[in-house]
């Protein structure tokens, strides 16, 4: 037998013969990014327990052969999935959505998440306890994973929590003699080989007296007052951030992480959203800079909608908003996996389009009656720029007071959302997010490529609202801003005219950026798309220093040791 079938026998003699998979189609939604990079794997392995997965990585450190760890593949820099087909190795690709546990401690004010486990699943898990996880919006509603954010540094949304983090995981790493070991960093006493110590972890076989209490965080503890410090000349938070690169924080798949602890927040006894209107930029500066250093109540969150892309998510990404807000955000998953299978089978027929699942959504979608609140319809014919903000409990007041005042002295106007307005005005937001690849695949013939940036721009900018000179603004074709704006992370995407270079125009772009004192990414990861600075691919090396993990993240050597 060759190399390559011993290999894949002994792979499925771990997890059975099911869940090896080796045929190109079955591999084909682990190997594509959700949005971005895409490239070929010798086989996609789905575990169902941590010791299997440690199984796994010992025959693939044995055989010298790349692994690349997965849990949703909702990433929208292409960091979970191999990136062209230029590896010096073989790849296997270990997919963890089958190891989704979440285990309880401290009565609720702390989790376990185990590598599968999802943040919508955790949000069901401590609603007993009264209580919420690190994030409740956006990424949750396309089943990302607990442990994918903590490694990708997601988040920051809520503005009082900032991006996920954690001091506290279990992860398998290769040393600098090549050799496969477990960290155990929980802070839980689980035994000592790391067979007995994931067994007892996922068989939660240990109690109060094994879990240890110290000085280590499970969440970041300085976001709220870096956030309000308006004037500082740095972003609140970027990917690249020293202060916030530790074990699996910020590992973007350097390592293999089993599970991660991190703290849950009281579920607010009140809260409301407001949505704000106007046509100046400078306006929702004034906003963002008061309630920052002058509310004693920070809000919960604050999401930015510029009118095009108010626009292009009700035509784009209105399929998404129908699905959530009619089936849940449980659906989701599902939706994804029936669009796989479509676009599988129509793979299969030279006649039919790529992308079929997308463009048969788009084309139903158009059948569905306005589904935007009166209210939000009525502001988007007002005004440019949209902000859904939303306060908790003393802080509703207080903000109510503030916006009756400002808006007698400032352009723009507000509302009080009723809570079916809000759920749907921060829906829409969130759906925003598609818009941009379901345009591009609609209008694929006639636009060129599309880029989608993520900037953390400084605290103290002024001028946070796009304004590009002609020579670079006449190559795009349509732009699209949405982002968070109380910690100035912007998302901005472009579509360019056909013709146009994307790469050699996204360079141009940055340097606009780096002029400006900008970081980037802010919260999606390198992945595939950005160049990781010295601080962040000196902390891949220390992780990693074979090489042997998810090699070529961050535009760093896919060759092994680093060559």
């Amino acid at each position: 037998m060759s190399f390559e079938s011993n290999f894949i026998y002994d792979l499925k003699s771990i997890t059975g013969n099911k869940y090896i998979l080796t045929n190109k189609l079955s591999k084909q939604h682990y190997c594509n990014g959700w949005r971005y990079g895409s490239g070929e794997a010798l086989a996609v392995a789905k575990p169902s327990t941590l010791l299997e997965i440690w199984k796994v990585l010992q025959l693939c450190v044995q055989a010298d052969v790349i692994v690349i760890m997965q849990a949703a593949n909702t990433g929208l820099t292409g960091g979970s999935t191999p990136d062209g087909n230029d590896y010096d190795r073989p790849i296997v690709i270990i997919n963890t959505m089958r190891i989704n546990d979440i285990q309880i401690i401290n009565e609720g004010k702390q989790i376990i998440g185990f590598s599968g486990s999802t943040l919508f699943g955790l949000e069901n898990k401590l609603a007993p306890f009264g209580r919420e996880p690190h994030s409740v919006i956006g990424s949750s509603c396309i089943g990302a994973s607990i442990v994918g954010g903590v490694c990708n540094n997601s988040g920051g949304a809520l503005v009082k929590r900032g991006p996920a983090y954690t001091e506290l995981s279990i992860y398998a790493q290769i040393n600098l003699n090549g050799d496969l070991i477990l960290v155990n960093d929980l802070g839980i006493d689980l035994g000592n080989s790391p067979e007995e110590i994931l067994i007892n972890l996922q068989t939660h076989n240990y109690n109060k007296n094994n879990i240890l209490f110290s000085d280590k965080l499970a969440s970041d503890n300085e976001y709220q007052e870096r956030v309000r410090d308006v004037d500082a000349n740095t972003p609140a938070r970027y990917n690249a951030d020293g202060r916030r690169l530790y074990g699996a924080s910020g590992c973007a798949g350097k390592i293999a992480v089993f599970a991660v602890r991190l703290d849950t927040y009281p579920i607010p006894k009140r809260q409301q959203v407001f949505y704000v209107g106007t046509n100046s930029p400078y306006v929702l500066s004034e906003i963002r800079k008061e309630i920052l250093s002058k509310f004693k109540h920070l809000p919960s969150s604050g999401e930015y909608l510029h009118r095009d892309c108010y626009d292009a998510a009700k035509k784009y990404s209105k399929d998404t908003f129908i699905a959530i807000d009619k089936m849940g955000p449980s659906f989701i998953p599902k939706l994804f996996e029936i669009k796989r299978k479509v676009d599988r089978l129509s793979d299969k027929f030279i006649f039919l389009p790529s992308k079929f699942s997308d463009r048969i959504m788009q084309f139903l979608s158009k059948f569905w009656p306005n589904h935007l609140p009166k209210r939000m319809e009525e502001y988007r014919e007002k005004y440019e720029h949209h902000w859904v903000i939303e306060m908790s409990d003393d802080g509703v007041g207080e903000a109510k007071k503030y916006f009756e005042k400002f808006f007698t002295e400032n352009e723009g106007s507000f509302f009080e959302c009723t809570k079916e307005e809000g759920k749907k005005a921060i829906l829409h937001r969130f759906v925003a997010a598609s818009a941009l690849n379901r345009y591009h695949i609609i209008n694929s013939s006639k636009s060129g490529g599309m880029m989608s940036m993520d900037i953390a721009f400084p605290r103290n900018e002024k001028d946070w609202f796009e304004n590009l000179p002609p020579e670079i603004d006449d190559l795009i074709e349509l732009k699209l801003y949405y982002g968070h704006l109380f910690c100035h992370v912007l998302h901005q995407n472009y579509i360019v005219k056909k013709g146009v270079d994307p790469e050699v125009l996204k360079q141009k772009l940055l340097k606009t950026f780096d002029a400006r004192g900008a970081e980037y990414p802010a919260e999606h990861n390198v992945g595939h798309e950005y160049f990781a600075k010295p601080s962040l691919s000196n902390f891949y090396k220390e992780l990693d220093p074979t090489n042997g993990f998810n090699p070529g993240i961050g535009k760093t050597s896919k060759n092994k040791n680093w060559k």
